[in-house]
């Protein structure tokens, strides 16, 4: 997928720059993709409007990247099945063993990556 231009859902959204979620928003938008952020109580970040869940996104999302810890990305797993992205993208610290296995036994491709890095260096 690196070099192409991709609808991403960013599961942990934060509208404060120094987070890396905000951080990933803003370089995703820089190369050109269409970024979907998700956080259950906040309306808008970096002029996006956000979604509050994985059930409110009404289209195919190409990579799910997340920046939430196992204990809350845990009882997402079926919203993530059911939203079924092309390949999810586990940052630093947000990594969930049990949720990679689950998404590997639906043929949802998952990896543990830096989204920041991935961009940078052109392997997104």
């Amino acid at each position: 997928m690196a070099g192409s231009k991709q609808t991403v859902a960013v599961l942990g959204a934060s509208p404060k720059p120094e987070r890396y979620s905000n951080k990933a928003i803003k370089l995703l938008l820089e190369h050109g993709h269409e970024v979907i952020p998700v956080h259950p109580a906040i309306p808008e970040i970096e002029g996006l409007p956000v979604v509050a869940s994985l059930a409110d996104i009404d289209k195919h999302v190409d990579t799910l990247t997340v920046y939430v810890s196992a204990a809350l990305s845990t009882p997402l797993a079926d919203a993530i099945i059911a939203l079924n992205p092309a390949r999810v993208i586990f940052n630093p610290g947000t990594e969930n063993p049990s949720l990679k296995s689950a998404l590997n036994d639906q043929g949802i491709p998952s990896e543990e990556a830096c989204t920041l890095v991935l961009l940078n260096t052109g392997q997104f």
